[in-house]
């Protein structure tokens, strides 16, 4: 596939569920016709692409909210091995990043920048000379312009999920890192999770034969955290919900499901449709809430379908208001075997089996987790012993 129909295909469908706005939505012609028309210069591709090691990686850390303060303590093994320091930090709060700090200085004795002055003050962290790779832990609108500005500045780039808006967004960070030769990655942590690495290393040693269908979903009640007045700063993330409508989170479902039908490794992505329920929940609870917002775009459930060039489909699903367990639901459907995640279960399409009616019992399933555990978790899981994981180990 050429390389700029394999992006086209990639980056299209992204947008879609995500771009503000509901131009798509209303001309179900408007987004492939603004794909194929892209005409984009830049020659050449990131894809395989290895930048001259760096033995001790230099970092800078963009936003020190709830997740950026997480994700700094996941360099403790990496700065007490010498494989990274931490040089620069920077947040809009001046006590996040003297908190950040404090902890910092439990396992690193050099002190880093501080920039907290300004709310641009990321940009002259972003220029500091000895800062290789740049991790961005903003609210979601700042994603793009900072990792855009890190690699014209030299940088490498990580960001959190969502990297980019809008298919221009996406468009000009494939360009960049083209340009720049900088490397810039969105730290997708699901597609790493343990369960999901179980799943993959089977797909990838025949347990489930073909694959047919898959489902993944972001289902997490957010209310109680949006609403709140001090856990997303300035309520950034309920603002999110107040103008947009869609699946904002497209990523922590479709990620692992891009490694488990090999999408841009000889299949893509060929048909798309979405829908969002109306909204309901939210506003019900924002009613006995100090938040200042109380009516929002977002439905409470957005459902997607995807079909693949190969005729594998796809359910994606996002709900962040209704009030339930937490789901990412993990679906894989094979001719030999499904998993069901949350709790994760597994049938094996075997003769000795009752006609597909029972899932393995714990025993036999217990076996299979073993036997394919993923090569990359149990490397882990002799080094991460003793250090904070995140996320029950998918941040680390």
């Amino acid at each position: 596939m050429e390389r700029k129909k394999f992006l086209q295909s990639l980056i299209g469908t992204s947008a879609l569920l995500t771009v503000p706005g509901s131009k798509y939505v209303e001309d179900a012609y408007a987004l492939p016709e603004v794909i194929r028309d892209t005409n984009r210069s830049v020659t050449g591709s990131m894809i395989g692409y290895s930048d001259e090691p760096i033995e001790k990686v230099n970092v800078g850390i963009i936003g020190l909210g709830n997740r950026g303060s997480v994700l700094l303590e996941m360099f403790q093994w990496l700065v007490e091995n010498d494989r990274a320091e931490i040089v620069a930090l920077c947040d809009v709060q001046p006590k996040k990043v003297e908190a950040a700090s404090s902890k910092l200085a439990n396992w690193q004795t050099a002190k880093p920048t501080f920039y907290s002055d300004k709310p641009d003050d990321w940009k002259k962290l972003a220029q500091q000379d000895n800062v290789d790779l740049l991790l961005i832990c903003t609210p979601w609108n700042m994603h793009t312009p900072m990792a855009l500005f890190g690699m014209r500045n030299g940088k490498h780039v990580a960001s959190e999920v969502p990297i980019g808006y809008s298919l221009e967004d996406l468009w000009n960070l494939v360009e960049t890192a083209e340009e720049t030769r900088r490397h810039c990655i969105m730290i997708e942590n699901c597609c790493y999770n343990e369960e999901e690495l179980f799943v993959l290393n089977m797909i990838n040693n025949g347990v489930f034969g073909d694959i047919t269908h898959t489902e993944g979903a972001y289902l997490h009640d957010l209310r109680d955290l949006m609403l709140s007045d001090t856990y997303y700063y300035d309520y950034w993330r309920l603002k999110e919900h107040v103008s947009r409508d869609g699946n904002f989170y497209t990523t922590h479902g479709l990620g692992p499901i891009s490694f488990y039908l090999n999408i841009g490794r000889g299949d893509t992505f060929s048909h798309l449709t979405s829908m969002s329920s109306r909204e309901m929940s939210l506003s019900e609870a924002a009613k006995d809430s100090t938040a200042p917002y109380k009516d929002f775009k977002c439905g409470d459930m957005n459902t997607t379908l995807i079909k693949t060039e190969l005729g594998k489909t796809i359910m994606l699903q996002f709900d962040v208001h209704t009030g339930r367990p937490y789901s990412r639901i993990n679906k894989v459907c094979g001719t030999k075997a499904v998993h069901d995640g949350y709790p994760s279960r597994l049938y094996i399409d075997d003769k000795k089996t009752e006609l597909g009616h029972r899932w393995l019992p714990q025993e036999l399933y217990d076996e299979y987790r073993q036997n394919y555990m993923h090569p990359i978790i149990k490397k882990l899981k002799t080094i991460s012993q003793g250090f904070r994981q995140g996320h029950g180990g998918m941040d680390f």
